[in-house]
């Protein structure tokens, strides 16, 4: 029986495959929509990556030091749909996702990752210390399909932060209560961990999400023009 992440991106990628499913406003008049396919296609890649080059199994920790931002919702997907555990706060993991990274960063990590939040960045700006991954670099290398090599069991850990989380409690124990087919307005001040479970619930309920970086107004254009759910 699959677990509850991967049923999720089963879903997302099928059923309405081509509406939106994540929005994501930054700075600089960025803004990047991804529909359930595009979104599954980076998840699956992502995934892949963790599998192939990282060595990544189910059970396994991965700490997620970035903000609210669609990669690292990516991150956050990828890591469940492989079976792993998404750590959001300061205790120890195995691999440790960062768009930080320094020289003393992965001492105590089996593995390093660097993502570049800019939405058409090809690679890290700049050097990067030694060892540490470039996943702008090297994530588009990956397949567009993932499988699993050691299905992932449900009693498995997932999230690590405000809660404590089995895989099969994921999507009931995690994910917010959220209208059928609502779109979300879903604030990137609230932090990684409040968004991702907001988003989750909405997705949960066949619904979207509008995530907008803390620098940016939501003004009544942007909802109007998102078709954002009023309360």
């Amino acid at each position: 029986m699959s677990i509850p992440a991967a049923n999720l991106m089963t879903a997302l990628r099928s059923g309405h495959s081509t509406s939106p499913r994540l929005t994501w406003y930054g700075p600089d008049s960025e803004r990047v929509e991804l529909s359930g396919r595009v979104l599954d296609n980076w998840v699956a890649k992502t995934s892949n990556l963790l599998q192939d080059e990282l060595d990544a199994e189910p059970g396994m920790a991965v700490r997620l030091d970035l903000p609210a931002h669609w990669k690292s919702f990516v991150w956050a997907l990828a890591a469940w749909q492989l079976g792993m555990e998404v750590v959001f706060d300061g205790t120890s993991a195995d691999l440790l996702v960062t768009d930080n990274p320094d020289d003393g960063a992965g001492a105590a990590f089996d593995a390093v990752v660097a993502v570049p939040l800019a939405a058409l960045a090809m690679r890290w700006p700049g050097e990067l210390p030694s060892g540490v991954v470039d996943y702008a670099a090297e994530v588009r290398s990956h397949g567009d399909v993932f499988m699993a090599h050691n299905e992932p069991g449900t009693e498995l850990p997932a999230v690590r932060g405000a809660a404590a989380l089995s895989h099969e409690a994921l999507i009931e124990g995690f994910a917010s209560n959220q209208d059928p087919g609502v779109r979300l307005l879903v604030r990137a001040t609230d932090g990684l961990e409040s968004c991702l479970a907001a988003s989750l619930g909405a997705w949960k309920e066949d619904g979207s999400v509008v995530l907008v970086h803390p620098d940016l107004a939501v003004t009544d254009h942007l909802l109007e023009n998102e078709r954002v759910s009023r309360p």
